[in-house]
């Protein structure tokens, strides 16, 4: 019995109670490892939940002024778009007074007859007439990407895609060829007039053209298709078509109609007087 008595009083081996009791003297006991792992655990879990909900509290106060900022940025934008609206209508409006002002002045001056066919030349009038109808489009397996013209550099496959100086050489090959007005995809060209190219769009005055590119020629018909296809720019289109799957179509027309330039600026010229003359 009293074996039994001292194994129920002593449960614990004297040398592990003398090693807790040491660590309990230098405060190094506690809670176990485990323990603590899990109570930090909770604590991480306890501070995210409260990051979010913290965070959506923030996020529903903060709707309704997003909202409105929204709302209130959509209404500017569409007063802003009336105001370019109306601008542009009076500057239509101003244009066509102008030019009835300068047809009226010439006529009392006795050039009238003259007015008309500077209107044409410049492209500050619309006209009409029979001429040609020339249609450039990309390939059918046209690709996008490539950083060089498979038509001057060497090293980079084609793309199939039309590119500004292909559109440079034709309206060239056309005024060369006798047309007397040109538009590209709706755009009058004028003598001030550029075709520049922004990555792969084609830019015709600063306004971005999407293939397929439609080319309206005002002039002879006939002897205009003939002289621009038998042409070193005609036959640059043709190589195009044939090496690079470029599509072109050109057709007869019996009237063309072209509109005027949304806007001719003379910078410099002034009328020339007598006294200059002399």
């Amino acid at each position: 019995m009293s074996l039994l008595t001292n194994v129920m009083d002593h449960s614990l081996d004297e040398g592990y109670a003398e090693a807790a009791a040491r660590k309990r003297a230098d405060g190094s006991g506690g809670l176990p490892r485990t323990a603590r792992a899990k109570l930090g655990l909770a604590a991480g879990l306890v501070l995210a939940a409260l990051v979010v909900t913290v965070g959506a509290a923030q996020a529903r106060v903060a709707a309704p002024v997003v909202a409105k900022e929204r709302e209130e940025l959509i209404d500017r934008i569409d007063r802003e778009t009336e105001a370019a609206d109306e601008l542009e209508n009076t500057v239509d409006e101003l244009r066509d007074d102008v030019s009835a002002r300068q047809r009226e002045a010439l006529k009392q001056s006795g050039g009238g007859g003259r007015t008309d066919l500077v209107g044409i030349l410049s492209g500050a009038v619309a006209v009409h007439g029979p001429g040609v109808k020339l249609v450039v489009d990309d390939a059918k397996e046209a690709a996008t990407g490539g950083d060089g013209d498979p038509r001057e550099t060497s090293g980079f496959s084609d793309t199939g895609r039309v590119r500004d100086r292909d559109m440079q050489r034709v309206v060239n090959g056309l005024w060369e060829s006798g047309a007397e007005a040109i538009s590209v995809n709706g755009q009058r060209l004028t003598a001030l007039s550029a075709i520049r190219a922004a990555g792969d769009a084609i830019l015709v005055d600063n306004k971005p053209l999407v293939p397929p590119y439609t080319v309206l020629a005002v002039g002879d018909g006939k002897n205009l298709s003939t002289r621009f296809q038998n042409s070193a720019d005609g036959v640059y289109l043709s190589v195009l078509q044939d090496n690079y799957d470029i599509r072109t179509a050109i057709s007869v027309e019996e009237d063309v109609r072209l509109p005027a330039a949304p806007s001719v600026i003379v910078r410099t010229a002034e009328p020339r007087t007598e006294k200059d003359a002399s």
